[in-house]
């Protein structure tokens, strides 16, 4: 007799813990092989193709594409051993049918072998080569009624641990809740049939694929003869559905940047201080050295040889190159430097990183940088190439705009803004020229340093960009 997995989202690493199904690359019923990949997620750093660690029939998938599942939340189930070839097996448990299936754990065989006799190589947190199966899952039949056979977009939605979606028959006084998980997405709607004592199991949603709206609640609520629940303040702020207005969900990577943003200005005491610089001699010498590797050489960029300025400015300055442990009341100085760098994307806003930039010469940092710029427009950064940096570096001159300031990337004690390179009038060795011009601005916490140390960092970079000559004291 077949058993029965159950695949839950793994933890994908740098302690996320909620992932949004992207697309399905299974359908209930097609045999799936170990490892292979089942469902693409965006977290809040990348998109993922989470391979399966079992081999068998997909029975039952959970979660539509688009919504968001927590980490340990169940995938998919997987019908494993003899019978799992046959896709007959799948058939009573994806679509409902008269011989489903329901998945029993049984937490005294945790720790066995799962018997299919095979475990995955690809290794993700939480699940992997060599670990055995957290959860033994049995099958046995199980007469489901006729009126529970339908499934949403054949996608069991929610967290349930039941491998059928039934449908909710109609309302009744005698109705007995449906088992399984109830087609609701709104928070809202859950919490006007809590306070109106509506049980929504007994209702049939209007919404696509019987999900359940908030007019299904309320006709409900009429129809027993009880007076709609005052909105809660949330409810009360949701427009109606001809207001104009649209909506977006703060979840995923925009979630995530903006709670670090909040979390940035509520902890940090930043400040900002700026220069204007001439940026001629810099474009010069980036000219030089891209002349003096040949046509088939790398090309070194701008943004390359401001970070370099930067790492050699920081090993000045190494005040600003830390974070601030808040519960030990301690400055925390590091040793390694590992640059961010923001990058606009599709997605939003990323910062990938540059690591160990410190130890990195121009043209290394430029291959680097390319690398990683190309990854992010292509989505396929990985969770570690989006965490750790310790200082960064924000290029909004390619937005055309001037200057700015910033908020630190938090846990970071400073960032370096740079605004478009543009002729300007410019007092040259005493004369009046026209020189290339842009400003610089230095955002940073004032936990771990005064102005004094903000001003010679900047002061330094300055210099640098003016006179790139400097740099060779260090060499």
């Amino acid at each position: 007799m077949a058993e029965v997995k159950e695949f839950t989202l793994p933890d994908l690493g740098e302690g996320l813990t909620e992932a949004e199904v992207v697309r399905w690359l299974v359908e209930v019923g097609e045999v799936v092989a170990v490892d292979q990949p089942v469902v693409e997620v965006e977290t809040a750093k990348a998109m993922v193709e989470v391979p399966c660690p079992y081999g068998g029939v997909v029975t039952a998938r959970y979660g539509a594409e688009g919504e968001e599942l927590a980490v340990g939340a169940p995938l998919l189930t997987v019908a494993v051993g003899a019978d799992a070839s046959a896709p007959a097996a799948a058939e009573g448990s994806g679509s409902g049918g008269a011989d489903g299936v329901v998945a029993e754990a049984d937490g005294a065989d945790a720790a066995e072998d799962g018997g299919a006799g095979e475990t995955s190589g690809a290794v993700l947190v939480g699940y992997g080569t060599g670990a055995p199966p957290a959860r033994r899952r049995r099958v046995r039949p199980t007469p489901v009624p006729a009126a529970a056979a339908g499934q949403v977009n054949g996608v069991a939605s929610g967290y349930g641990r039941h491998a059928v979606t039934p449908e909710v028959p109609v309302r009744a006084e005698a109705a007995e809740p449906a088992p399984g998980p109830v087609p609701v997405i709104s928070p809202l709607v859950r919490r006007l049939a809590r306070q109106n004592g509506v049980e929504l199991r007994t209702l049939t949603g209007s919404g696509p694929d019987g999900l359940i709206l908030r007019a299904d609640v309320e006709r409900a609520i009429g129809a027993a003869g009880a007076p709609a629940a005052e909105p809660s303040a949330a409810a009360a702020s949701a427009p109606a559905a001809d207001a104009g207005e649209v909506r977006i969900p703060l979840r995923g990577l925009r979630g995530v940047v903006a709670d670090k943003m909040s979390r940035s200005r509520r902890e940090i005491p930043e400040a900002t201080c700026w220069v204007d610089v001439d940026a001629t001699e810099l474009l010069a010498a980036r000219r030089a050295m891209n002349a003096a590797g040949g046509p088939d050489a790398p090309k070194i960029s701008l943004l390359a040889l401001l970070a370099r300025i930067c790492t050699a400015a920081l090993a000045r300055y190494p005040e600003l190159n830390a974070r601030v442990d808040t519960e030990a009341r301690e400055i925390v100085r590091l040793e390694r430097v590992h640059v961010g760098f923001a990058a606009q994307t599709d997605r939003g806003l990323v910062v990938p990183v540059v690591r160990d930039a410190h130890a990195r010469s121009a043209e290394s940092l430029s291959e680097e940088l390319g690398r990683l710029t190309g990854a992010a427009r292509d989505g396929a950064l990985t969770p570690g190439e989006l965490t750790g940096s310790t200082f960064t570096l924000n290029n909004y001159g390619v937005f055309g705009v001037d200057g700015s300031t910033p908020i630190i990337n938090h846990p970071e004690a400073a960032m370096l803004g740079v605004g478009r390179i543009v002729p300007k009038p410019w007092v040259y060795e005493g004369e009046l020229a026209v020189r290339q011009v842009t400003q610089l601005s230095l955002t940073f916490d004032h936990r771990v340093c005064d102005g004094g140390v903000a001003g010679g960092f900047l002061r330094y970079v300055a210099d640098c960009v003016e006179q790139p000559a400097m740099l060779l004291r260090g060499v």
